[in-house]
């Protein structure tokens, strides 16, 4: 099996902003065929647009990767338009924070396991007869830093990225049991200059919820001060991580340095980033 991307087809979920578009942009300039789908249609268009700009060969197509059903009419979609699928990049996302346990409605839970999880579930399982069938097979899944460090007002976020973590690392036992030609790379992306805390308020908008001014708070000091790597410089850690064959890729030195935090202090980690949390946003958050 070659790690080459070049003539690769290549498929991303999420591609209409943050690091899905700068995948594809990465990918389309190493010589990658593309499907990209996004729920942002016109988001999705500029990206397509652009990526064709670069000489890619892209197919594009509206989808919700919560809709299973969708999903697996999407993978036959791409398999029959590129006559063959190598690479599966699962990036769609959303953020499902902001609000502590006891505060956060269920239907929030709900949606943010739907698409954050369930989408990598369903975009894997649908892509993955197809992958196998090319001989040389590629999943990649995107976790987070939050997917093995856990912190407050994110717990369906959390919980979603800490699944799949869990459910990518199972894959690849199964897939290195059985010897098939796919492999599998899980991504860890720290803190990216994306709209993804921004987003928090607009899903809380979305909910008919007016965001406190300590969300506002946080949302703001996300933006200045915590997501400072741009979202281009992930991709091309990423795929350069691919094209090495790497099965875990941690992005950015926050995620190393939590990656390390958690397995030398698993217990006190917590304490550590509770106390952390009071020096960023106060002990009180509204």
């Amino acid at each position: 099996m070659s790690n080459s991307v070049r003539d690769k087809v290549a498929v991303v979920t999420g591609a209409g902003s943050g690091i899905g578009r700068r995948l594809a942009f990465e990918l389309a300039k190493r010589g990658a065929r593309l499907a990209l789908s996004d729920v942002d249609e016109a988001g999705l268009g500029e990206t397509a647009d652009r990526a064709k700009a670069l000489g890619a060969d892209v197919h594009r197509a509206r989808l919700d990767v919560s809709d299973r059903a969708a999903v697996v009419a999407y993978a036959a979609e791409v398999a029959a338009h590129h006559g063959v699928v190598h690479q599966i990049y699962n990036n769609a996302g959303i953020s499902g924070g902001g609000r502590t346990v006891l505060e956060m409605d269920w239907e929030v839970y709900e949606r943010t396991l739907a698409v954050n999880l369930f989408g990598v579930i369903h975009g894997t399982k649908a892509f993955l007869p197809h992958l196998i069938a090319s001989g040389d097979g590629h999943v990649v899944n995107v976790s987070s830093l939050n997917g093995f460090l856990a912190q407050p007002t994110l717990s369906a976020y959390c919980a979603s990225k800490f699944g799949v973590r869990g459910f990518t690392e199972a894959l690849r036992t199964e897939l290195l049991t059985e010897r098939a030609p796919v492999r599998v790379t899980l991504v860890h992306p720290g803190g990216v200059k994306t709209n993804i805390a921004s987003a928090t308020l607009s899903e809380a908008h979305e909910q008919g919820v007016t965001p406190t001014a300590a969300q506002l708070e946080r949302t703001r000091v996300y933006n200045e001060k915590l997501l400072k790597m741009p979202a281009e410089q992930a991709a091309r850690i990423i795929v350069d991580g691919v094209e090495a064959g790497s099965a875990r890729i941690r992005v950015g030195s926050d995620a190393r340095q939590a990656d390390r935090l958690v397995r030398l202090l698993p217990a006190r980690y917590p304490r550590m980033v509770a106390k952390l949390e009071r020096k960023l946003f106060g002990a009180g958050r509204g």
